[in-house]
């Protein structure tokens, strides 16, 4: 049993905004009303927050596998970092391992992420991966948009059909929901050619536009009741003038709850690269339009990461841009997937537009229960950078500061200049946790309210708002105290939460002999036994 005693606690979920409380975590990790003896910890003059809830990342599976493998210089940190369990020995390389991935969020307050893109083909072994990460919880999206079977279905109109495909599927990745990368466009690229326009049909297909699978594969997730609705990689990312693309995209969720991925990466107005500039204002005006529509920001910092993709013509593309190495997977009839190391640079014109566009998306974006704060890392840098993101957030004068670094003409192609308002605590806490929280269907995570998890992050309160997000006093998982004065003293196990959404018994007689055709693996090793999950939580689909 757990007490937190005298903190300042910060529970958007209950509206609590800053208030004196203590907090008591019984011996199930849950939070409850109070009790007799246990520890106490004393919080007087700390901050405390719901547990950092990441709702968009790449941290287990094939492509942060072949991006590790792709950057081995990276990781000569880790072993004094293992050596010590302390992130004050090193911040981490760009494409962490798997115990790293676990030590660094728990390490910054973060304690559950969701894995943002699975192969069911690769399932087994993003499993795998996941439970070797310590401490977290974790959700993960199986992909879907480009799923030949399933868009064979949506051709031929068979939407029920298509649905019990998407069900079987996830059941079969033991996923928590659905992932849609590029709809149509990496089913394109197997024909080596892409999908930049909503309205016309794919490579391969007559009739299947990727609005059309935007539109149905929406409409299917939300039938199924699935607790996170479709999480959705528009169509042209990265590209000079993608804002148009976007807006028609989001045209075709017609008015259905959905969750839109990064949307940094797809703000751009500009007619090519010299003249790309920031279009987030239209972008927000939708969002504060939509409440049903979530975001994460895929946000971008400066310096070295790794980019990893399912969308395999974007990454051919940056490749071809940057000369650098690229590795390229393609995964039967279900996805694709392309690795380019990448620098983002404050004295590059576009990547200071990108750096800005992000900042502008969440500042824009009137209520914080609608955006939260991702890089899609490593894509748009590591996630352990997250806490200076929360001070360009929260601090306008240093935001100004960067901004005085970047080149003179970029005041010309952003909005950042105009924006003076700056984030309280409680909105940090929205942002990193009850907002993304909620996104994700997780009732129990990102809130202090009794009968939920046990998980907390108390910060010492500090001038440096960097310093303070980076270096927690306590974090304290299911009501275990894992982070203490800077030092890891616990790493359990995390759990993964699934869904097993119904579907006709049936589908299996049809899909089998499709595998006979369309795939190397046989239909009966195809599916992720429930053995191989770690911890598994079993979650209703029950969105009503």
């Amino acid at each position: 049993m757990l007490r937190i005693k005298g903190g300042r606690v910060f529970d958007p979920a209950n509206q609590i905004d800053g208030e004196v409380r203590d907090l008591y975590i019984d011996d199930e990790g849950k939070f409850v009303n109070s009790f007799e003896g246990g520890r106490t910890i004393d919080a007087a003059g700390m901050i405390v927050f719901p547990g950092g809830v990441d709702p968009h990342t790449h941290v287990g599976g094939g492509a942060i596998n072949f991006a590790r493998a792709m950057t081995p210089e990276d990781h000569r940190w880790a072993q004094s970092f293992i050596r010590t369990q302390s992130r004050r020995s090193g911040l981490g390389g760009i494409a962490p391992t798997t115990f790293a991935t676990g030590y660094l969020y728990a390490g910054m307050g973060w304690t559950t992420v969701n894995e943002a893109a699975v192969p069911v083909m690769s399932a087994r072994h993003t499993h795998e991966e996941l439970s070797d990460i310590p401490i977290l919880d974790k959700t993960s999206l199986v992909l879907m948009a480009n799923n030949e079977i399933m868009l064979d279905q949506l051709e031929a109109g068979d939407y029920e059909r298509a649905k019990d495909v998407v069900a079987w599927y996830i059941n079969a990745a033991k996923t928590y929901g659905v992932k849609a990368v590029n709809p149509g466009g990496v089913a394109a690229w197997k024909w080596g050619d892409d999908a930049k326009q909503v309205t016309s049909p794919i490579a391969g297909y007559s009739k299947l536009t990727p609005g059309k699978i935007v539109a149905e594969l929406t409409r299917i997730c939300n039938d199924l009741a699935l607790p996170h609705p479709m999480h959705l990689h528009c169509n042209n990312l990265g590209a000079p003038g993608n804002i148009s693309t976007t807006l028609e995209t989001l045209k075709h969720l017609e008015g259905q709850r959905a969750h839109i991925a990064h949307s940094q990466f797809h703000a751009y107005g500009g007619e090519d690269w010299d003249t790309m500039r920031s279009d987030t204002a239209e972008l927000a005006d939708f969002f504060n339009a939509n409440p049903n529509i979530t975001t994460d920001a895929g946000a971008i910092v400066f310096g070295d990461t790794v980019t990893i993709s399912a969308d395999g013509p974007w990454q051919y593309l940056l490749y071809e841009l940057t000369g650098s190495k690229w590795g390229n997977i393609d995964i039967e009839n279900e996805t694709g997937c392309g690795i380019v190391p990448y620098s983002y640079k404050p004295s590059n014109l576009v990547n200071a537009v990108q750096w800005a566009v992000g900042l502008e998306l969440m500042l824009l974006i009137n209520d914080p229960w609608q955006v939260s704060l991702s890089t899609d890392h490593p894509n748009g840098g590591c996630f352990w950078r997250y806490p200076e993101i929360i001070k360009l957030l929260m601090c306008a004068d240093f935001r100004n500061e960067c901004m005085s670094k970047l080149p003179a003409n970029i005041k010309s192609r952003i909005t950042l200049p105009e924006l003076d308002r700056e984030y309280t605590l409680y909105e940090v806490a929205t942002l990193t946790s009850a907002g993304p929280a909620k996104a994700l269907g997780l009732k129990n995570k990102g809130n202090l309210g009794l009968g939920c998890d046990g998980d907390i992050a108390v910060y010492e309160q500090r001038d440096d708002v960097a310093e303070m997000f980076s270096y927690p006093r306590y974090v304290i998982k299911g009501g275990e105290v894992i982070i203490e004065e800077g030092q890891i003293r616990a790493t359990p196990d995390g759990s993964e939460f699934l869904v097993q959404p119904e579907h006709d018994p049936g589908i299996e007689e049809f899909m089998r002999p499709l595998f006979e055709d369309q795939y190397t693996m046989s239909f009966d090793n195809y599916s992720v036994e429930m053995e191989r999950i770690e911890n598994p939580i079993m979650r209703e689909c029950d969105y009503a």
